[in-house]
């Protein structure tokens, strides 16, 4: 257990020290200015800014985090008035206040005279971004501008020169450009999830028992019914704040010392790179091996000990340490339950790991708090008994599924072939049959009563179970299983699928000869592209707008869209015939030619196709989460707005329709 204790501090060192190394290189907004000259001693400071495609910034008089130019006092220069808005910002109605904001190119000025023979005109430029509702931290820009009553000249300092490097087909600047949504969609059914595991644990060995304990504690020396509701209210909300705040801490030191894009950089290595996912993989099977009775997972007994001996300190002291003697005590059944939790919630936005660790800890407090406030409810409760290490060992088939879904993604991302969707099927399969053997009395580990007869309950959980093996076993030779397409390999990783003739037929390599096209495809056989400035050349050629899909292998909403909305037959005609595909893996760990690496301004070097990819999506097309879908003309304009995870197949068929009529317009 101390090992396990030491390897949670060093991953939380490991998550501190990545977010105060890696830096946002590329500026929301690129700089740069000019003096002009007025006459008789008098110029204008011109100060162009072009906005990251997709973001917004806000004009000199928002209210809304307005953009400030800081102006340094210099010898011979008086300056007339105050910034002031040469470009007019796009005017919005929020919260029952107006405000400026602007999209692409725009341009702000200042006024002053010339008093001596030169001079020089310094200070800097402070604004913050936004992408839809998600924004980002303040940025400044430096500027110094030497100025002589000859000749003014511009000079911008060489740290200034931030602008991210032109890549093929960049989309072009416009004053209008629509917001994107960059952020990942919030992944609510995860947080439910969460909830239902939060009730679970309530049912295991080592937490159930805790509930006797609860009311004895509250039902001694309860001076009147209003000082216990506070304590039982109390009680609830130290067991949240214990779960919740550890990983919500050491999610805003990574958010405070390095930015919003640091932390989801975080969340990225988390969600595709090899070690963690490989570590999850071994995590999620100890935790199953623990689940199943090999050996218990449980925290030293001098600190428990210390708890509980603290729990008999009177006021709110005393029910806190009752509060972390039950988080403790519980450790061995919710250890494992909390650990995958929160281990599905990583590749989820800056919230997601938050609000599913507080959705489960609420869920696991509510009954005790409810027990604390009405002690009587106790007598309801089943008596403990063999039922709880059945629980137990449910969880363990669980958690074995669901850890091979770590494996899945690394094999995915790496190309290693080792898992390809019809092995980990037959897995699948294999442990949910066992589950259900288990369920009929059939299958019996070390520490299971003996089950002389099966009751209701467990003849109902026994049916579900093999329905879902049922249902599962058709997909090994091919059919699409959607409802869980967000957790299966791709189907063109599948060996054989038997077609609706009957024959047996291996996936169509439809993308032979295109670069990347032997380790990646797309889905429902359609052709297209990995490479966007491949992509490009293609739709000029073909006279079609490009279809461009930020995906990646790990995304589960990725899976769930193409499975649920781009197998409409509608969306497919559009995609095959109006469309040049073009899909951007941003997680794909493939290494490319040196040729093709991109090298930032910052001096960052991207060897892979996922990080390559990664750039592009957020520089050119403004976005940083999968899935993501622009619409763009072969020169780089946008269509339409960004489209992202909406599983209505009829907007995505108005979104597809809307591009092609916008392009037919402006040939």
């Amino acid at each position: 257990m101390k090992f396990l204790l030491r390897l949670f501090s060093i991953f939380a060192a490991l998550l501190i020290s990545f977010g105060v190394s890696a830096q946002n290189s590329d500026p929301s907004v690129k700089w740069k200015g000019e003096i002009k000259e007025l006459g008789e001693n008098a110029y204008e400071l011109l100060l162009e800014g072009t906005v990251r495609k997709g973001w917004h910034t806000y004009d000199l008089h928002s209210s809304y985090s307005s953009t400030y130019i800081d102006l340094a006092e210099s010898v011979g220069i008086t300056f007339d008035g105050e910034p002031y808005e040469v470009t007019e910002s796009k005017k919005v109605e929020a919260d029952g206040e107006v405000h400026g904001e602007y999209y692409g190119t725009f341009v702000l000025g200042q006024k002053f005279s010339l008093s001596e023979a030169s001079g020089e005109v310094k200070g800097k430029v402070i604004w913050m971004s936004c992408i839809g509702t998600q924004c980002g931290m303040p940025e400044e820009w430096d500027f110094s501008f030497k100025v002589s009553s000859a000749a003014p000249t511009g000079k911008i300092k060489a740290t200034d020169e931030t602008a991210p490097v032109a890549t093929s087909g960049e989309i072009k600047a416009t004053d209008e450009a629509a917001p994107a949504t960059a952020s990942k969609p919030f992944d609510w059914g995860l947080v439910l999830e969460a909830i239902l595991w939060g009730f679970a644990a309530l049912l295991t060995p080592c937490v159930f028992p805790m509930v006797p304990m609860t009311v004895s504690f509250f039902m001694k020396g309860s001076e009147n019914k209003a000082a216990g509701r506070f304590k039982a209210f109390m009680y609830g909300l130290f067991i949240v704040a214990l779960y919740t705040l550890p990983i919500a801490v050491i999610i805003l030191i990574t958010r405070f010392v390095g930015g919003e894009a640091v932390t989801a950089d975080i969340f990225n290595w988390l969600a595709t790179h090899w070690l963690p996912n490989l570590l999850f993989f071994v995590v999620f099977m100890i935790f199953a091996a623990s689940f199943f009775g090999a050996f218990e997972i449980t925290l030293p007994s001098a600190l428990v000990n210390k708890s509980d001996q603290n729990a008999d300190k009177g006021g709110v002291a005393g029910i806190f340490f009752m509060a972390l003697t039950l988080v403790l005590v519980s450790f061995s059944c919710t250890g494992p339950i909390v650990g995958s939790v929160l281990i599905q919630s990583t590749s989820g936005e800056f919230w997601q790991p938050i609000v599913t660790m507080l959705a489960f800890s609420l869920a696991f407090a509510l009954p005790f708090t409810l027990f604390a406030l009405f002690p009587s409810l106790l007598k309801n409760l089943p008596k403990s008994g063999g039922w709880l290490n059945s629980v137990k060992v449910v969880l363990g088939f669980v958690e074995v599924a669901l850890g091979f879904k770590f494996l899945s993604v690394a094999d995915q991302t790496y190309h290693w072939g080792l898992l390809d969707r019809e092995i980990y099927l037959a897995i699948w399969i294999v442990c949910f049959s066992l589950l259900g053997l288990y369920l009929l009395g059939k299958l019996r580990f070390a520490h299971d009563s003996e089950v002389k007869h099966i009751s209701v309950t467990r003849l109902g959980l026994a049916i579900a179970v093999f329905t879902f093996v049922v249902y599962m076993i058709p997909g090994m030779w091919g059919a699409p299983l959607s409802a869980l397409s967000g957790y299966m390999p791709p189907i063109h990783s599948q060996d054989f699928v038997l077609s609706s003739g009957g024959a047996v037929a291996t996936p169509a390599a439809v993308n032979q000869g295109v670069k990347y096209g032997d380790k990646l495809h797309l889905p429902h056989g359609l052709q297209g592209y990995f490479d966007l400035e491949e992509a490009t050349e293609a739709a000029k050629k073909a006279g079609k707008p490009l279809f461009v899909d930020i995906t990646g292998h790990g995304c589960v909403n990725c899976r769930e869209m193409e499975a649920r909305v781009w197998s409409d037959e509608r969306v497919l005609d559009l995609l095959r015939e109006k469309y040049v595909v073009v899909a951007l893996y941003t997680d794909d760990k493939m290494s490319v030619p040196e040729s093709e690496w991109i090298t930032t301004e910052a001096g960052d070097t991207f060897k892979t196709l996922g990080r390559i990819n990664s750039y592009i999506a957020r520089t050119q097309f403004g976005v940083n989460a999968q899935p993501n879908y622009i619409l763009i003309t072969p020169d780089g304009e946008q269509l339409a707005p960004t489209r992202g995870y909406d599983l209505s197949v009829e907007g995505f068929v108005e979104f597809l329709e809307g591009g092609v009529a916008e392009f037919e317009k402006r040939k």
